[in-house]
């Protein structure tokens, strides 16, 4: 496989190219080559132990690739305190790793020391927003960084909503200082299955705080005559989401951008294609903004 050409990056800012999720069903791919991406994305509680494969070869692969920890255990936005032990070890993993970005989801997922293996999502209201951005603000006081929230899917409307997502998603940002980690995938499957313009949540969004994107592939299941779109991760990005993303380019300027596939993963090659025409699309926004 061709070699990667961004060279390393222990901390500052990942590149506004594209990257992959690095899966262990690639894990030799990288072990025997260097693939040609930007950055490589890993989920941080994977890394929480000392030793094993997987830290070893995260340990090789930062020489050469920007990395991004993305957590999906803290949620921060619960109700119950932050679980200290469960920060004191994603500071342990920022600290070895140094990643270039780290983010965690804007989400609740823990309530009276029972935990859920869902990313469950918060009402869109003032109360959520303040909550929300005390227990950030205390990650990023953790951490010593700013880090990076993302919007996660929803299959129901909270009826006392009083914002819309990307209202919710500023304010937050106001609130707290952290950046937004847009998942487009998310925020269609979001537009389906509740109801509303996705290009409108864009527009809320500051376009300076949109530091990384996610793209994925969902799965469309017809229930009772109506359409739920699920956020599976396991698929190829549909032509709405591709659609979607150039939007967001429209609007925020060429972002790092990752090709996210969780189940049914594939050969490598299928990423690296994604991720291709990703770059393309990024590329297209440089040029159109020189």
């Amino acid at each position: 496989m061709p070699a990667a050409t961004s060279g390393g990056c222990r901390g500052g800012r990942l590149p506004a190219r594209a990257g992959i999720g690095l899966r262990s069903a690639h894990f030799d791919a990288f072990t025997t080559g260097r693939p040609d991406v930007a950055f490589l994305e890993v989920h941080t509680e994977n890394y929480f132990h000392d030793g094993g494969r997987e830290p070893r070869l995260l340990d090789r692969l930062r020489e050469h690739y920007a990395v991004s920890l993305h957590g999906v255990g803290l949620a921060p936005g619960s109700v119950s305190a932050l679980d200290r032990e469960h920060l004191r070890r994603v500071a342990a993993a920022v600290r070895r790793y140094e990643p270039a970005a780290v983010s965690e989801h804007a989400c609740w997922g823990h309530v009276d020391g029972e935990h859920f293996n869902d990313l469950l999502p918060l009402p869109f209201t003032e109360e959520a927003v303040r909550h929300l951005s005390a227990r950030v603000a205390e990650v990023q006081d953790a951490l010593g960084r700013r880090i990076l929230i993302e919007n996660v899917s929803q299959y129901l409307r909270f009826r006392h909503s009083t914002l819309t997502e990307g209202e919710f998603l500023a304010a937050v940002v106001r609130e707290c200082g952290c950046g937004v980690l847009l998942d487009v995938n998310n925020l269609y499957v979001n537009s389906v299955n509740v109801g509303f313009e996705p290009l409108k949540t864009i527009e809320h969004l500051p376009a300076d705080a949109v530091h990384e994107v996610h793209l994925a592939g969902h799965l469309r299941r017809e229930i009772d005559g109506q359409v739920l779109l699920i956020d599976d991760h396991g698929s190829r990005v549909p032509e709405p989401v591709w659609r979607l993303y150039a939007a967001v380019l429209e609007k925020c300027g060429a972002v790092p951008t990752l090709i996210e596939w969780d189940t049914d993963v594939p050969e490598l090659g299928v990423l690296l294609s994604e991720a291709a025409r990703a770059d393309s699309m990024l590329e297209a926004c440089r040029a159109r903004a020189a």
